[in-house]
């Protein structure tokens, strides 16, 4: 059975070298950076750049479901006929969008350390903890999104007009089910274009990982400008890579949003 696995593993990881953009075989640096500062390899800082766009692309992969789920709830909250719930609602947006993301990533980076040293502490353990920098930064990205994410969700719903709840109770359908088949797939076309907006500013956000220690593409760019003392070329990659990744991003939520009006051209 180890066998099994072993092979699996490494036929896996042929495949990802195969198909790698950066380093593969038809990859980029392995293309255009033979003999450069860009190569693949014990040569050049091709291989670090790529593994930081995978940090970048895994944050905010990893960011954005949890960041809208979030949001989701935080929208619900806002116009609940509850009034505490509404106030809770108030606050968070409050906080997370008057908060430099930064100040909010540090504060949960050092601060959950803090509270599971306490923690520890109760229970007899006396050495450090620290918590895992992704974790810390997905964490700190998720609440910052989520509070953008909340705004635009709700106008969204306000835009849905009431008469939508009234069909389904209507129909006997329950609210749950008319929300999750009437009111849900309006609201993601209408709250796209802006969501759209929010992923090309988490995108960019990612960056505020490299400050705690995450290897993320500005981080790597960063370490190869000092050793290598060519900033401006390995920065212009850093932007390079950035503009690629939003243009990649542009087209793809295009084609969603297209996707989502194709009842509209219809008509």
């Amino acid at each position: 059975m180890s066998g099994a696995f072993s092979a699996i593993g490494s036929f896996w990881t042929y495949l990802t070298y195969l198909f790698d953009p950066f380093c593969g075989p038809a990859g980029i640096f392995s293309l255009f950076g033979n003999g450069t500062l860009v190569a693949c390899g014990d040569a050049g800082w091709g291989d670090e750049i790529a593994f930081g766009v995978k940090i970048t692309i895994s944050v905010a992969l990893a960011t954005l479901p949890i960041g809208l789920i979030i949001g989701f709830l935080i929208a619900l909250a806002a116009q609940s006929q509850e009034k505490s719930l509404r106030l809770a609602a108030g606050i968070y947006t409050t906080i997370f969008r008057g908060l430099p993301e930064l100040l909010t990533l540090f504060i949960v980076y050092y601060g959950i350390q803090m509270l599971l040293q306490s923690a520890g502490s109760y229970v007899g353990i006396t050495g450090p903890i620290e918590i895992n920098a992704f974790v810390a930064g997905m964490i700190a990205l998720s609440v910052v999104f989520s509070s953008y994410a909340s705004e635009v969700l709700l106008s969204a719903f306000r835009a849905i007009p009431k008469g939508q709840y009234e069909a389904g109770d209507a129909l006997g359908i329950p609210r749950s089910r008319t929300m999750v088949l009437i009111i849900i797939p309006q609201l993601v076309r209408i709250a796209l274009p802006g969501m759209t907006n929010l992923w090309m500013i988490l995108l960019k956000d990612t960056s505020y990982v490299s400050i705690i220690g995450l290897s993320d593409i500005l981080r790597q760019t960063g370490i190869a400008a000092r050793v290598s003392k060519e900033a401006f070329l390995f920065y212009g990659i850093a932007c390079l890579l950035y503009l690629v990744l939003a243009l990649i991003s542009s087209f793809g939520l295009g084609f969603v949003d297209r996707w989502s009006r194709r009842s509209e051209a219809k008509r």
